[in-house]
């Protein structure tokens, strides 16, 4: 069995199923307000490798296949399935120890022939598995060069980012045996709702119930343009600080997260205006972790209780203005009216009042209202926190670089900044967008956006 096409090929060797180790305990897990507000999709995550010093792939794989049984005997959910339970008349996940997908696979390819810029090349279908069952599948794929890329595929109603690279980092320690930094907490009782319910007004301009739309998207076209695509960039500390210096023009200083988000708001709303959909409205989201907010004034306890929560805690707060109105403000102008939005979701009351506004309308679909609307947005969400070059260290070295892999399947535009592995200032910045912007971001931006190449890989 093999997929090939004119880069390379990748032939799988062997598809096993992975269980937890014992002891486990057949149980439902319910989701929490938050786990509600995302939607049934998958999102994967991918770490290259240089070849091991030691060992070959057999024993590689062997060691990997018996460290993650004993990772999955702690994230137990893992292992679980998605299922409607009767008995509650809820989709919960089925701890019953299903097990997840592992897949051994070889590539007809070296580390640095990877076109690692063009992830629809080189990683889609290739070095990232298909999740067909559970809640979690993972290929471990051998290069020519020797290099090991591992990919994972995770059902994000399970698991945000910051729980999905808790899980990996786990994995990684007790393959190197070592015990695991972090524990995690399944307790779904820290996000249970008030009593009585109470909430802002405000979070109706977050979230929103989900209307299945009952016409095409606007801008569909048969050229190819409307098409997502997957890139990835890497953006320098001078341009970055460049970008930051002009949005704090307005005597404010603003984050660099704040700045990029301002420069690519208004370079997408410059891209709809020169394809000629005028003064359509562009939205912009991004993604906050509510982990630390909401373990605020709950002593020690509740902050070491969120801080290892597995599920999600996002809130999506979002902007939303037409795109003739983007083209003439300054990107100071944008970069204070970003500042302004995101400011409602990094106080502890508003995750509050999110998990108090889901509660009354848990039998019904929700959504972030920047995605409510069939008009322009995409969500932004830093990752540059996670440190994945560091932790993700399986006794063989480190990370060579690991990104988010958003599959082709999904028509949503998403954009996540990580951390540069070569370079402390400089971001890797990982693109789902539509075609038609991402062309125009590289004839217009780039001396901000620089494809992703092995030379500035080292290796």
């Amino acid at each position: 069995m093999g997929i090939r096409d004119k880069s390379f090929s990748v032939d799988v060797i062997e598809k096993v199923v992975v269980h937890a180790e014992e002891p486990w305990t057949d149980h439902w897990l319910p989701f929490t307000n938050l786990d509600l507000l995302v939607p049934p999709f998958d999102v994967g995550s991918f770490f290259c490798y240089k070849k091991p010093s030691h060992g070959d792939f057999a024993t590689t794989l062997s060691a990997l296949k018996d460290s993650l049984s004993r990772a999955l005997a702690l994230y137990y959910p893992l292992a679980g399935e998605i299922l409607l339970n009767v008995d509650v008349g809820e989709n919960q996940i089925h701890c019953n120890n299903r097990g997840v997908d592992l897949t051994k696979a070889v590539a007809d390819v070296e580390l640095k022939e990877l076109n690692l810029y063009n992830p629809d090349e080189s990683i889609e279908g290739k070095l990232i598995p298909k999740k067909l069952h559970g809640v979690l599948a993972i290929q471990v794929t051998e290069l020519k060069c020797g290099g090991i890329v591992i990919g994972c595929m995770f059902d994000h109603r399970a698991a945000d980012g910051y729980s999905a690279n808790m899980f990996i980092s786990s994995w990684a320690e007790i393959t190197r045996s070592e015990p695991p930094s972090m524990l995690p907490s399944f307790q779904r009782s820290i996000l249970n709702p008030r009593c009585p319910t109470t909430y802002s007004p405000s979070i109706g301009n977050v979230f929103s119930l989900f209307e299945p739309p009952t016409e095409p998207a606007h801008d569909q076209t048969n050229n190819g343009d409307d098409l997502l695509i997957n890139r990835v960039y890497y953006i320098e500390g001078e341009q970055l600080n460049k970008v930051q210096h002009l949005a704090s023009e307005n005597g404010r200083k603003r984050s660099k997260l704040e700045a990029f988000t301002a420069y690519l708001w208004k370079i997408i709303a410059l891209s709809m205006e020169d394809s000629e959909n005028y003064n359509r409205l562009c939205n912009v989201a991004l993604a906050v972790d509510g982990r630390g907010r909401l373990g605020q004034g709950g002593g020690e306890e509740k902050k070491k209780l969120m801080a290892s929560h597995f599920g999600n805690v996002l809130s999506m707060p979002s902007g939303s203005k037409r795109s003739q109105e983007l083209k003439e403000m300054s990107l100071s102008d944008i970069a204070t009216n970003v500042h302004e939005f995101l400011q409602t979701a990094t106080v502890k009351d508003h995750f509050l009042d999110v998990i108090d506004w889901v509660e009354e309308r848990r039998s019904q679909p929700l959504v972030a209202i920047a995605f409510a609307s069939k008009e322009v947005s995409v969500m932004i969400s830093s990752g540059t926190r996670f440190h994945i070059m560091d932790k993700m260290d399986f006794g063989w070295g480190k990370v060579v670089f690991g990104s988010c892999h958003v599959p082709s399947g999904r028509n949503d535009c998403y954009v996540m900044t990580l951390s540069s592995p070569t370079n402390n200032n400089d971001w890797i910045v990982y693109m789902h967008l539509p075609m038609k912007h991402m062309s125009y971001i590289e004839l217009h931006a780039s001396h901000m956006f620089k494809p992703l190449s092995a030379e500035y890989l080292r290796i």
